[in-house]
Parts: structure tokens; C-alpha cells; sequence
């Protein structure tokens, strides 16, 4: 069994919890939080499993750390706070630990990666023998391990697209909704996910990674964003109230252009109602979905909704997301020492878990 430690009780981190539980080959062996009122609560209580794991969650890092964990599923917010998790995620790679993270950005295309980011890890590896593999919570395989191989299957590829298409009133996150995302601000507000090169900072390199797996050079990478305010006061579950007048919908690109064209888009459709931006694409079943489309000969479409914690599409992104990353620590414990990627890293079926509760 793989000791693993989750670091992180959001919403990564609550499917982390059951995610790691439900793996065969891993042990879930202890939790970090950084509220003090998680402090010494059951993993399973804390992941929302109706059970406990005989795990109490700790925020000792370092004690934690020093039991020398062979992974850590960094799902602590990487958002606004790169330096820390960039400082963190070097820690536990010094203690030798493979750790999978969506947290950190710049190192979903690990080779093209600045030297701020890449050079720090690299070293952490070499002192500590431990590796990294960054993954998207939007979900990676999403925009490319999905695309990449649904590619393959035409004859003829002039485009791919991939969409993430949410309703927000279903995410558990105020702060990033209204702040970061900026649903229910004025519309002369400028939220830090939208601002200029910011979409191009967190997506560009899946749109290189991409590129590099089909074979083409990118000529640049452009953004494209458009915002709708709503008509009337909308009321949310979870959210309160939204007053019209205020950003309700927001759509973004981020295009990789080759040869002249945007060949290779990353699109984001989200709305905090459904009656915002009717005319924009919408999900199958309201809450939300994920899409890829091949424009080519055939045209290939598909879409993947996923449900958790109850009917949250929102949840199932992050839980199909999370899968992704705790699936490949098994590998990477096998694997050499090292930064990796997901064109490096294999999708692989869920050995063993086939009926496990």
C-alpha cells in the first residue's frame, strides 16, 4: 500500500479523501488543513463519506512530511497563492513523495513551463527524489488526454475545441465566484480570472501541450472574452441573491492559432442562472457539462457530465478531475524520479475498483 496524504478539505480535496480511500493500492494515512476548526476531525467526516477513516486531520505540515509519505495530493488552492503552493508542493517532493496537484498552472505544460516555476521543482527532485505531475480541476483530461484521443478517430482534424459549460450557482466557492470570477459584481469590475493574459496564464499550456501532441507549432495564443449582465435579481441555494444589473454570465476563449487560424480553443461558458445568455451553449441537463469538438471529417462531438455529492455536476468535474490525478500515483511511485505531464502520464482503466464502495 502507497502512504498517501491529502493536503486540502475543499472541494479537490473532499474527492481526494474518497478518491484515495476507494484506491486499492493506496492508504490514506493523514490529512493537512489549514482551518483550526478542521483540525482533529475524521477524514471521513470531513470528505462527507458518512463514515469515519480513523484519519484526524492535522496542520502540522512539517510532522507530516517528516513521516516521509510516498504521495501527496496537493489539493490546496493554488488560485491566489502560487508562491505557497509552489513552496509547498517543493516540500513534499524534497521529503520524496510523488505528488499529483491541479494548483499549479504553469506546469500543466511542464516543458514549456517559466523557469520561476519549473527550475524550483527540478531541484526539489534532485534533493529529494520525489516527482510532480500537475493535472487541470477543470477538468484536465478534459483538455487533453479527452481531445487528444477523440482526435484520432477522424480522418480529417481542421479544429479542436474544448468547452467547460457551468452554472455556477452550483459551485461551493462565494469567494471565487463573485471575487475571481466576478458573478453579481458591477459590470466595469474586473475580476482577476479575466483580466488580460490571466485565461492565457492558467489555460495556455494545456493549448501548447496539445499542440505538441498533434504536431503543429502555434503562431500565438489570443483571448477572447464576453460578458452578459443580468436582467432581473436572481436567488441562489447556496449564494444568496445576484441583483440585475450585475455580471452574470461570462464567455472566454483562449486560442491557439496555427497556421493564421485558432485551431486549437479552450472555451468557458459559465452563468450564475440559466436564463442569463440563453443564445450561448448551454449543458445537456442545466447544471453543467464538459465538451469536446472535432471539426473535421467526421465532425466528433462529445460530452461528459459527471455527478457527485449528490446530483452536483460542479462536484463531478472536480471528482472526475481528481480521479485523474490519484489514478496516476501508482504509476509515478513506479516511475522514475521526475517532472511529468499528462501526455506523459497514462489514462488507465480503474483496476481493482470495479464494485468497491
Amino acid at each position: 500500500m502507497i502512504s498517501t496524504v491529502v493536503w486540502g478539505t475543499g472541494n479537490v480535496g473532499r474527492a481526494a479523501i474518497r478518491a484515495v480511500d476507494a484506491h486499492p493500492a493506496l492508504d490514506l494515512t493523514a490529512v493537512l488543513v489549514h482551518s483550526p476548526e478542521k483540525v482533529g476531525r475524521d477524514a471521513g467526516d470531513l470528505a462527507g463519506l458518512g463514515h469515519g477513516l480513523g484519519v484526524a486531520a492535522t496542520d502540522d505540515a512539517a510532522a507530516v512530511l517528516a513521516a516521509a509519505p510516498q504521495a501527496v495530493v496537493y489539493a490546496a488552492s493554488g488560485d491566489i497563492r502560487p508562491d505557497e503552493a509552489l513552496a509547498d508542493t517543493g516540500a513534499a517532493i524534497r521529503a520524496g513523495a510523488v505528488v499529483v496537484t491541479p494548483s499549479l498552472y504553469p506546469l500543466y505544460d511542464q516543458r514549456n513551463a517559466p523557469p520561476e516555476f519549473r527550475d524550483p521543482i527540478l531541484a526539489a527532485i534532485a534533493e529529494g527524489g520525489g516527482s510532480l505531475f500537475v493535472s487541470g480541476v477543470d477538468p484536465g483530461w478534459g483538455n487533453d488526454v479527452l481531445p487528444l484521443l477523440v482526435s484520432g478517430l477522424g480522418s480529417v482534424v481542421d479544429a479542436v475545441r474544448c468547452q467547460e459549460i457551468f452554472d455556477y450557482s452550483t459551485y461551493d466557492q462565494e469567494k471565487s465566484v463573485r471575487y475571481l470570477v466576478g458573478m453579481g459584481q458591477p459590470m466595469d469590475y474586473e475580476p482577476l480570472m479575466l483580466a488580460p493574459s490571466i485565461p492565457t496564464m492558467v489555460w495556455g499550456g494545456q493549448i501548447r501541450l496539445m499542440a505538441r501532441a498533434l504536431g503543429v507549432e502555434l503562431d500565438e495564443i489570443r483571448e477572447t472574452l464576453a460578458r452578459r449582465a443580468l436582467d432581473t435579481t436572481v436567488s441562489t441555494r447556496t449564494m444568496g441573491e445576484f441583483e440585475a444589473g450585475t455580471q452574470g454570465a461570462v464567455r472566454f476563449e483562449v486560442q491557439g492559432f496555427v497556421a493564421g487560424e485558432p485551431r486549437i480553443v479552450i472555451e468557458h461558458v459559465t452563468r450564475i442562472h440559466p436564463s442569463c445568455a440563453p443564445d450561448w451553449p448551454a449543458p445537456p441537463n442545466g447544471d453543467g457539462a464538459h465538451r469536446v469538438i472535432i471539426e473535421g471529417r467526421p465532425r466528433i462531438e462529445v460530452t461528459v457530465e459527471a455527478t457527485d455529492e449528490g446530483e452536483n455536476r460542479s462536484a463531478g468535474g472536480n471528482a472526475t478531475a481528481v480521479g485523474r490525478l490519484v489514478g496516476a500515483i501508482d504509476w509515478l511511485v513506479d516511475a522514475e524520479p521526475g517532472l511529468y505531464d499528462a501526455l506523459d502520464v497514462p489514462l488507465r482503466p480503474a483496476v481493482g475498483r470495479l464494485g468497491r464502495k
